[in-house]
């Protein structure tokens, strides 16, 4: 009903929510003083004493009204002020003289925000914030983003080999730029349709999309043999190496195609490490390196 009236009078001086407030209670306080004028004029019995007291009176009240108005106004007209001090909204808003738009200004710069922070918010929880690749949610997101008859290929669960003797040896701070290292060399040895993510601690995923497993394979050990030739970080003369469990998935549960990967990973590890193990099904994985 407020938006109705406030549509309704917006012919009223349509630039100045004040002027259009003026015009307004200057006609609702002198309907009583109009009232008046019309029944003397009507009966011929208006006494002007009275004419005059009660055209006072009005006068006083609207003045009143308006004053009373002008400082409920004030605070909004300051705190637009000081929200198009930005030179971004500057250009984005018109020019502020009205309450409406004071108010959507407000609850548009608020909007703005909220969405902003729920965007990084979003980000964040898909993200690792250590190495800036996907973490397992974000990667078990892309994964089921992907059309049905693209949900196919090989997932691996790659593991740094030794890494607490990192931790212990070199420090923490330099297991951090281990990770990050590993991390930026997976994500430039694989192809840009592949996805790669941090699992957790020193475990990484990565879905070779599309990808036979013999080339799954092949690029993992093209990535391993690189960590020897040139190593992201060496521990006690030994270079830092990873072991890797490798699943083919065609689409069925990914959970079960990486913890079949996982198993391989266990496999690979029992196997000495530094090697790739396939899970050819569950409970007969394969060594390949």
């Amino acid at each position: 009903m407020s938006i109705q009236f406030y549509l309704a009078t917006s012919f009223i001086f349509p630039r100045s929510l004040r002027l259009r407030l003026f015009a307004i209670c200057f006609v609702a306080t002198h309907l009583p003083l109009l009232g008046y004028c019309a029944w003397g004029l009507a009966t011929g019995r208006i006494a002007l004493f009275e004419f005059v007291l009660l055209t006072l009176a009005t006068v006083i009240g609207t003045g009143l009204a308006l004053y009373g108005i002008g400082a409920l106004l004030n605070p909004i007209h300051a705190l637009a002020n000081a929200l198009n001090r930005s030179e971004e909204d500057r250009v984005a808003l018109p020019e502020v003289g009205d309450v409406i738009q004071t108010l959507y200004a407000g609850v548009h710069r608020a909007a703005t925000a909220t969405r902003a922070q729920m965007e990084d918010l979003s980000i964040a929880a898909l993200e690792d914030p250590l190495t800036g690749i996907a973490n397992r949610r974000g990667f078990l997101r892309q994964l089921t983003a992907l059309p049905a008859p693209q949900r196919k290929g090989c997932v691996a669960i790659v593991d740094i080999d030794f890494f607490k003797q990192v931790n212990d040896k070199l420090g923490h701070d330099e297991g951090d730029r281990v990770l990050c290292a590993f991390a930026d060399r997976l994500s430039s040895q694989i192809r840009r349709a592949d996805i790669v993510a941090r699992w957790g601690g020193e475990e990484f995923a990565i879905l070779f999309h599309e990808c036979i497993e013999d080339e799954a394979d092949w690029t993992l050990s093209r990535i391993a043999a690189r960590m020897r030739e040139e190593p992201i970080a060496t521990v006690e003369g030994r270079p830092i190496t990873f072991s890797a469990g490798l699943c083919c998935w065609n689409g069925e549960d990914i959970e079960a195609a990486l913890h079949l990967a996982d198993e391989a990973l266990y496999e690979a590890k029992r196997d000495g490490r530094d090697c790739i193990c396939r899970a050819l099904s569950a409970g007969d994985p394969q060594t390949t390196e």
